[in-house]
Order: structure tokens, then C-alpha cells, then sequence
């Protein structure tokens, strides 16, 4: 049987799921309404016209958390008598020192210096968008690495130890969170938040509507 290359619609009308490539024609979406694949129920487009909005305060709500948790202390501990408190930066540098400053550069980068990057990356990249103008020339750049960051900044898995080994030593010492444990409780939920609203799809095309304007 052969498909005569004609009959087909535009490639540019057309729309990929990414997670099992089913091809859809894209459609304009009213409002606050969601396409989703019918055949794996991933997100595809999304008519929400203040998500981007909602992205860049989050964004921006981010870097001010992170600047806070490394800042002021993360916890305190009493053990008979002895006081000791310490930030997220003590807690790097405390590798910093013979074998251990691999680790304590990996733990920098994966926990502080990534998931800063990725949401000044989303900043920079949808920023103008927000006050409508055109988005600069390495937007595109810009978005596609907080794309390729994702799977790297991993300020909730930290998170998740940090919590783990919480559970350990409350048996041995008084244990008392600081302002930074929670700056970075609400980073991780901001993030995860941010990552829900975020429809790569529209992203791109709005991106591109930006530059053509």
C-alpha cells in the first residue's frame, strides 16, 4: 500500500506523545482545559494562560529558598550536654578535606549548585514571556537545559536522607530543625509543584510564537 506524502497533514501539526510516540493533531484548547494521550494518559497540551506566570514565581520563589537553607542553620544537636549546629554548608565542607572532596563537589553540585541553575535557566528562558515581551536569544538554550538538569538536581533525594538519618539519630540525641530544613522542604514542594504545571509542549510553542512576534 502506498501513502501518498501529499494526503498527510504538516509535520508542524502534528503532535508526538513523548512517552509512546502516538501521533495527534494539535487542536486549540479552551481554557484551563488538558489533552492527554489516549493511549498511555500523558500530559500533551494545556490552555492555562497563567501558567508560565505560575512557573516563573515559583522559579523565583526557589532561588530565594535555596539562598536561605544554605545560609541559616539546618539542625541543631544536644547530646549530654554537648551543642552543636550545623548548615548545609558545613555539611559539604566537612568532606572538603583528603578523599572526600569528590564527594563534597558532588554534593554541592547535585544538592545547591544544580537545582539553582535549572531554576535561574527556567527564569531567564520565560521571564520576558511574563512581562510580554520576546524572550531572548538563548531561550530556547536556556529551556532545554533545565530539561537536561532534571534528572540531576537533586534537592528532594537529599531531602529524603536527610530525613532517614533523622529517624536514626532521634534515638541518640535531641534533634531540632532550623529555618534552613524547612526552606528546603518548601523548595522540594515548589519544585515538584513547578515540574506538574510544566507542559514541555506548550512551553516550545510559546517560546517560538515569542520569537516570530
Amino acid at each position: 500500500m502506498t501513502i501518498d506524502p501529499d494526503a498527510l497533514p504538516p509535520l508542524d501539526d502534528m503532535i508526538a506523545c513523548p512517552h509512546c510516540d502516538t501521533l495527534y493533531m494539535e487542536q486549540d484548547l479552551p481554557d484551563g482545559a488538558r489533552a492527554y494521550c489516549r493511549r498511555c494518559g500523558v500530559l500533551l497540551l494545556t490552555s492555562e494562560p497563567g501558567a508560565i506566570v505560575r512557573m516563573v514565581s515559583f522559579a523565583s520563589a526557589g532561588v530565594v529558598l535555596m539562598i536561605a537553607a544554605i545560609s541559616f542553620p539546618f539542625l541543631d544537636l544536644d547530646v549530654q550536654g554537648q551543642h552543636n549546629a550545623t548548615s548545609v554548608l558545613h555539611a559539604i565542607m566537612a568532606f572538603s578535606s583528603g578523599k572526600g572532596i569528590p564527594l563534597a563537589i558532588a554534593v554541592a553540585l547535585f544538592i545547591v549548585v544544580l537545582p539553582v541553575v535549572r531554576l535561574l535557566a527556567l527564569i531567564h528562558a520565560l521571564g520576558p514571556l511574563v512581562r510580554g515581551a520576546r524572550p531572548h536569544r538563548s531561550a530556547r538554550v536556556a529551556f532545554a537545559l533545565t530539561e537536561q538538569l532534571r534528572p540531576w538536581a537533586m534537592a528532594e533525594i537529599f531531602m529524603v536522607g536527610v530525613s532517614v538519618a533523622l529517624v536514626k539519630v532521634a534515638g541518640l540525641a535531641t534533634v531540632t530543625v532550623g529555618p534552613a530544613f524547612w526552606a528546603f522542604v518548601a523548595l522540594v514542594v515548589i519544585t515538584v509543584l513547578n515540574d506538574q504545571i510544566m507542559n514541555r509542549y506548550s512551553i516550545w510553542k510559546a517560546l517560538d510564537t515569542g520569537f516570530r512576534a
